[in-house]
C-alpha cells in the first residue's frame, strides 16, 4: 500500500475515533452511582490511620525553618 493510501486510512480511523460517541445508558449509570453510595465508608475503613505527629511539631519546627533559608540562599546557574 502506498504512503498516500496509508495516510488516508490512518486519517479515516482517527476521525472515526474522534467523533465516535457510544449510546449512554443513564439508568445504568444511576444504578451504579446509587449502589456505590453505601460502600464508600467501608472503602476508607480498611485504610490505615495516619499517626498523630503533632507532638513533634514544636521539637522539629526550628529545623524546618533553617532548611528553608538554606534553599533560598543557594545560587542557581
Amino acid at each position: 500500500m502506498g504512503r498516500g493510501r496509508q495516510k488516508a486510512k490512518a486519517t479515516k480511523q482517527a476521525r472515526d475515533i474522534k467523533y465516535y460517541s457510544p449510546n449512554t445508558d443513564y439508568s445504568a449509570l444511576q444504578r451504579e452511582l446509587k449502589s456505590s453510595e453505601g460502600r464508600a465508608p467501608s472503602r476508607f475503613s480498611s485504610e490505615p490511620i495516619e499517626p498523630d505527629y503533632s507532638a513533634y511539631v514544636d521539637k522539629y519546627a526550628d529545623d524546618v525553618e533553617e532548611d528553608d533559608d538554606e534553599v533560598d540562599s543557594r545560587r542557581i546557574g
